[in-house]
Formats: C-alpha cells, structure tokens, sequence
C-alpha cells in the first residue's frame, strides 16, 4: 500500500488530480489550496461550483486554518459505517470553490485507511467528491471507476471502499440538523 500512497501524494502535490476510495463511494480528490486542480476537479465531475466541495482529513490537526477555531475541536470523528460530513465555520484558507455559496465549509475525519493515510502523506486534508458525474449515480465499483474516471484523472488510488455502503450523511455542526441523509 505505501507505494500506491506515495505516488497518491506525488500526483496531489504536484498539482493533479486522484480517485480512491473512501468510506462509501470512490471519491475524486485534489489539494483544497491548488485552484488550478479545483477548477479541473470541477469540470471532470460536471458539477455546478456553487454546490462547494468536502473536505476530508485523517485527524482534526490537519483542519486548522480549513474550520474556524471555535469549531475545530467540536468536529466529531466519523462512525465508519455511518459516516458524517459536518458544515463548520469556514477557517481562513477556505476560497469561494471549496465553499460555492455555502456560508460553511464540509469537512469529514475520514475512516478509510487508504483516504487517511493520504491524507497524512500530505500532511493536509484532501478535497472528496464523489467518482460520478453531476446527476448520476455513485461509483463504488472499481471495473466502473477505472471506466468513468480513469483517463480523466492523473491517477487511480487501489484500495476498496467501506464498510458503508453509500455516500455519508452531511449534517450542520451547531445543531446536528441533518442537509443529506446517508445510506445505511
């Protein structure tokens, strides 16, 4: 596996752009600081930028300057099999395509092993967005991956999704009211 995490690490900070797995769906990922790769992320996915994007991190150190202080340590950390994405205050490193038109920023502490260890090989929290174009179903199959998304992308992280079995459930962090239900 540390062979394929560090050429994961090489692709994102040299400015390109992964799928790998997380903990329900294959996701598409870039550096949340490289608006160049933002942008490409984008128009590969087809998705309209004012929906914003999620951030993920493998520990609540690797949020700061992406969460506002007053929220960063009030981030719970995800059940695997039911993870949650959580909308904080924005921290100052959060631009307009992280966000879209959202007030908040969407960050998850993710339970994948092979997301996490992404995430500390680059010492930074990755963008995820789900392997599917805008409209269309989730891509959890890595046969579809590799199909959809594997010449539109610098590289496909191996590694298998789960143990949820659909994309995570985003909630408001002040209150817990629920935006997106997740699959169980």
């Amino acid at each position: 596996m540390s062979l394929s995490i560090n050429r994961a690490a090489d692709v994102l900070l040299g400015g390109g752009i992964i799928a790998y797995p997380t903990e329900g769906v294959f996701g598409l990922g870039c550096m949340p600081d490289d608006l160049q790769a933002l942008t490409r992320l984008i128009k590969i996915k087809q998705r309209d930028p004012a929906k914003g994007l999620i951030l993920i991190a493998a520990n609540i150190e690797q949020l700061r300057d992406w969460v506002a202080n007053e929220d960063l340590e009030r981030i719970p950390a995800s059940d695997p099999n039911r993870p949650t994405t959580w909308i904080a205050r924005p921290g100052p490193n959060v631009g307009v395509l992280l966000r879209g038109d959202h007030a908040g920023i969407a960050v998850r502490l993710t339970t994948n092993a092979v997301a996490a260890a992404i995430c500390d090989k680059v010492d930074s929290p990755i963008t995820s967005t789900s392997a599917n174009l805008a409209n269309s179903p989730v891509v959890r199959n890595r046969v579809a991956l590799i199909k959809n998304f594997g010449a539109l992308v610098d590289y496909v992280v191996p590694g298998d999704c789960g143990p949820a079995d659909g994309p995570s459930e985003i909630r408001m962090l002040d209150d817990g009211s629920l935006l997106r239900p997740g699959n169980k």
